[in-house]
């Protein structure tokens, strides 16, 4: 195990371990909020963080929480309050966010092309020790979130009407899933990049979809896969030069089209056998008469 032994590969696999496990954990409820590209918009956000963390010299992944949590709120608040220019005022808060901390990084000292390029994409050998410590209270807090409050979640994602109805707290359910969001996209950033993280929170998703019919088998099998590309990605740029970001997400993809070639005859053959099992039914419960069967004219 070649790969194991240099310091900045075990950083490298812990953190992509954790990002495996997130992002699809918080994925599946995004997905079945039809919220699949939130984020996608956090990620823009928070680089803003990232460029404020490198301007004031302090942790960029903290600095990215703080502004990734904020922008989240206000994004959940803008859905659940605005109207017609609702929409148009989340492209200005995620085309501002980018903008802003593309500017802030180059007005750093010590910020750089190279720094913006492994926050968009991901970069292993820049992964430190503080990084792999924030990434795993974070991770810590977002595993906490999507298994304990699972049920909520669920509930709130699926119908919120009836989530109201049944006396759960829907709106302080909606800002935590949107700052458990937040948090994952900073958890995700060092290893994935902040313009490839939401793809890690969808995709595996999508592909568990294909062979699951279930809530929990479709979290487990997401995030089975989520922790399958995240290692098997980290483990093939350290072999071959290319950003982690990109062969994770790739192998992500590849995984839901075999996935979905396996699932659509298997679908044909269970639709079959459910048509196969009707029939036996009906064949063996006798006609009944009709009324004007014993009508005589």
């Amino acid at each position: 195990m070649e790969f194991l032994e240099p310091a900045f590969m075990q950083r490298a696999l812990l953190a992509a371990l954790l990002v495996g496990i997130t992002a699809p954990a918080v994925g599946v409820y995004l997905v079945q909020r039809r919220q699949a590209l939130m984020g996608d918009g956090i990620g823009h956000v928070a680089m803003t963080g990232v460029g404020l963390g490198f301007l004031l010299n302090s942790s960029p992944v903290w600095m990215a929480t703080l502004v990734a949590v904020a922008g989240s709120v206000a994004m959940e608040l803008i859905r659940a309050y605005g109207k017609t220019r609702g929409d148009l005022t989340l492209a200005l808060l995620f085309y501002g966010g980018m903008a802003g901390g593309v500017l802030l990084i180059n007005l750093s000292p010590t910020g750089s092309n190279a720094n913006l390029t492994s926050y968009l994409f991901g970069s292993l050998s820049t992964v430190s020790p503080e990084d792999v410590t924030a990434i795993s209270i974070l991770a810590a807090f977002v595993v906490l979130v999507t298994i304990g409050l699972r049920r909520q979640l669920f509930a709130v994602s699926q119908d919120e009407e009836f989530a109201r109805v049944t006396g759960l707290p829907v709106r302080a359910l909606n800002l935590l899933i949107a700052v458990t969001a937040a948090v994952t996209v900073t958890v995700a950033m060092r290893v994935v990049g902040l313009l490839l993280v939401s793809a890690l929170m969808v995709v595996p998703v999508a592909a568990a979809q294909q062979l699951s019919k279930s809530f929990r088998a479709t979290f487990v099998g997401a995030v089975v896969i989520g922790v399958v590309v995240a290692l098997s990605g980290t483990v093939t740029t350290y072999y071959v030069e290319a950003p982690p970001g990109a062969t994770i997400v790739l192998y992500a993809i590849g995984i839901f089209v075999v996935l979905t070639l396996l699932a659509t005859p298997l679908a044909k053959r269970r639709a079959r056998a459910a048509e196969a099992a009707t029939r036996a039914c009906d064949a063996k419960v006798p006609a009944t008469r009709r009324p004007t069967d014993d009508v005589k004219v």
